[in-house]
């Protein structure tokens, strides 16, 4: 008798350790199979309180454990529907609020220029003070159309505008940034301001927000600098 009772606790504890596992899990089929495994867990407690030894009873302190398992592994079960469900909402509610931000223009990585009323405006950051930066106008074929020495700069966002020269086609220019503190390069990012034409959630199961914007691109929200008007 003894050694049955032994038998079923190990294997009640082992199967408690198993559901506290599994409650981790989000999945439907996870908290099917963690629903399972508690019916199991009920069943040889039962099992051993029936097949325990009345001269050896099984010991309290051991029960009691074995006991606040499983209700742990059932609280964790509600917490986690709970938190499942705030999720669901908390996407809803972002999306709603994201579409207002359509038609908005949003400065976002890239190094689009755009030449607007005979001149052209740009950003971009620098991820520590830069004794020299110089800004190159591209072609959309790639070739260097000016080079703007805008000198010493601090770290963070800067601006800089350039005019084209009278003839000069402004048809998908581009620009890039080269910066340096003494003979060390210094990291920088191209900015573009881009208009807002529609907004996504992100992939399933994803709190994220992807923005489409006027060129056809896609960007995450988080990946958004600023917002214009």
């Amino acid at each position: 008798m003894t050694t049955t009772t032994s038998s079923t606790a190990s294997s009640t504890s082992a199967l408690a350790a198993q559901i506290n596992a599994s409650s981790s899990g989000s999945s439907a089929g996870t908290a099917s199979s963690t629903k399972a495994m508690s019916d199991q867990f009920l069943k040889l407690l039962i099992t051993q309180i029936q097949n325990q030894d009345p001269l050896n009873p099984t010991d309290n302190a051991q029960f009691t454990s074995q006991l606040a398992q499983i209700n742990t592994v059932s609280g964790l079960e509600k917490v986690n529907e709970s938190i499942s469900s705030m999720s669901s909402q908390f996407l809803q509610m972002q999306a709603m609020q994201s579409a207002s931000l359509v038609g908005r223009s949003v400065i976002v990585p890239g190094n689009a220029l755009t030449v607007s009323d005979g001149k052209a405006t740009g950003q971009f950051e620098l991820g520590s003070a830069a004794d020299s930066v110089k800004v190159d106008v591209l072609s959309s074929a790639g070739r260097v159309i000016d080079t703007i020495d805008l000198g010493a700069e601090t770290s963070g966002r800067q601006q800089f505008s350039w005019t084209p020269a009278e003839g000069v086609d402004t048809t998908g220019l581009r620009f890039r940034v080269s910066a340096t503190r003494g003979t060390a390069a210094v990291s920088s990012t191209a900015l573009q301001s881009q208009q807002i034409t529609s907004v996504a959630a992100g992939s399933s199961g994803s709190a994220s927000m992807n923005l489409t914007l006027k060129d056809g691109s896609t960007v995450a929200y988080s990946a958004v600098r600023a917002f214009g008007s």
